[in-house]
């Protein structure tokens, strides 16, 4: 009948209507594929098929679209633009350094992937987030190995430079503000890129493009997240499915202990019965004992030995060994001490106070790593001195014809006794610097340290000690910012 006629006509409507909407969504997704097909970044259909897992057909309209694209069209920029320029400013110099930019290179892909599925879903959980994770852990640990593997390198600055900064990709787990993570990661490494610059800028100008090329790199990825991450990585909000569900627990994980049977209703029996008894009121006490006097202690001497002392059950050793929170063991690189064309390596020493550079030339590096409790002489004239994850270390030099220093050290001492024109101390706690005087006219360069004394000389042998400051006061001016230091009141 008519009837039918009317409701079979309006299925057909909303069928053709339904079917306008998914050809819209698929044209806009083929142009964007198009788009994405001339470089080698993760395509658009990865967050395609987070889609189909998680939504219907129909909630995979422009609006998801919108979202990928508005959180990955800047990161997209940075790979594109300021990021493939520091890849190949890297070629030109070469070497360890192109080596390295591939590997920064790969960890700027990955996290581009990361953005983008994160733009298709919504928040995981921690656990799931972790693995989700993994894979850009995995390429900033790369990173920062390869520096470790090449201290020796003519390019360890540039090295150090990177892997200094690179843990700035860990903005994606900060909240509420990611962009200010990036920005104290680039700082970081701002002492070494400084290095660069000094060493090349009168030699080579590849090596000042290089350095331009990676801090514009850190600079567009700050404006970035601070523009489109503002409180945190954005995750897809227009999904309608379910969380999945969690993974399953790996095979052959052992079976909890046994417990005991836990009874509610014996549970909720005992808690009556102590509350009829509180109930009773004055007539509790009937229920009372009559302490005797071989009850009390004082009459009777045997109850004064008191029972057996506790004694912790002692855990097995393959107990010990499973406990999630037992400490590794440390281990203990072999020590070095070489020679390698016009460097000395000087390297986990622990104990040695012996350590003797004799005929070093004016040319020559001495390279102190990873020691502790030791003291190095270097004598004659030498170029520069280095100490890098030192403690409780003391170096006593001649003269050096460009500077000693010190990164990441504890409570380390240094003695000059003819020349030293520069002094450089970065993430160091506690630094003793005696001083000759023909080194009165010395630069100190401190930056993130702490506990920093100069000893001067004086006419009678002794020294006068002098700290470095440590707070600084700064004010606005009409020309920008004046910075002062501030003496400690405690």
């Amino acid at each position: 009948g008519e009837s039918e006629e009317g409701l079979l006509s309006g299925h057909c409507a909303e069928l053709e209507a339904l079917v306008t909407r998914l050809e819209s969504v698929t044209s806009k997704l083929e142009v964007t594929l198009s788009a994405l097909q001339s470089f080698s970044l993760p395509a658009l259909s990865n967050c395609q098929l987070e889609l189909s897992r998680n939504s219907s057909p129909i909630a995979a309209d422009t609006a998801d679209v919108e979202i990928t694209m508005n959180t990955t069209a800047g990161y997209r920029n940075i790979i594109q633009g300021p990021l493939t320029n520091y890849v190949q400013q890297s070629n030109l110099i070469g070497g360890l350094v192109a080596e390295h930019a591939k590997l920064v290179e790969d960890a700027f892909n990955v996290q581009f992937g990361y953005v983008e599925m994160a733009s298709c879903r919504g928040d995981p959980g921690q656990s799931e987030q972790v693995n989700l994770l993994g894979p850009t852990s995995a390429k900033i640990m790369a990173i920062q190995e390869f520096r470790e593997k090449n201290r020796s390198s003519t390019y360890f600055n540039h090295l150090s430079a990177i892997s200094e900064s690179i843990p700035a990709l860990g903005w994606v787990t900060m909240k509420p503000a990611p962009a200010p993570y990036i920005k104290e990661m680039s700082d970081a490494g701002q002492f070494y890129t400084n290095r660069v610059l000094k060493d090349w800028k009168e030699k080579d100008k590849k090596h000042v493009e290089w350095v331009k090329a990676w801090l514009e790199t850190l600079a567009e990825l700050y404006k970035y997240v601070k523009e489109t991450h503002t409180t945190g990585l954005v995750w897809g909000v227009s999904k309608g499915g379910a969380a999945p569900p969690p993974p399953p627990p790996p095979a052959g994980m052992p079976a909890p202990p046994p417990i005991g049977d836990l009874s509610l209703q014996a549970d909720t029996n005992d808690r009556s019965a102590l509350f009829a008894e509180i109930n009773q009121g004055e007539g509790i006490t009937r229920n009372l004992k009559k302490v005797t006097s071989e009850m009390q202690t004082h009459k009777n001497p045997g109850l004064r030995t008191g029972p057996a002392p506790f004694k912790p059950t002692t855990l097995t050793s393959s107990f010990k060994h499973n406990l999630p929170g037992a400490p590794k063991p440390v281990v203990t690189k072999p020590p070095v001490f070489t020679r390698d064309g016009k460097k000395w390596l000087v390297e986990n020493q622990a104990g040695n106070h012996g350590l003797i550079i004799e005929g070093a030339d004016m040319n020559n590096v001495v390279y102190m790593y990873g020691c502790q409790d030791s003291t190095l002489t270097v004598k004659g004239k030498v170029n520069s001195v280095f100490l890098d994850s030192c403690r409780k270390t003391s170096v006593l030099i001649d003269s050096l014809v460009s500077s000693i220093e010190f990164v990441n050290c504890q409570s380390v001492q240094m003695q000059v006794l003819g020349k030293v024109p520069t002094i450089s101390i970065d993430k160091t706690d506690g630094c003793q610097m005696y001083l000759s005087k023909d080194s009165l006219d010395v630069e100190i360069v401190s930056s993130k340290s702490s506990e920093m004394n100069v000893l001067l000389p004086k006419a009678n042998g002794e020294y006068t000690e002098l700290p470095i400051a440590e707070q600084f006061k700064t004010v606005v001016s009409g020309k920008g910012l004046v910075t002062t230091p501030v003496e400690s009141k405690g």
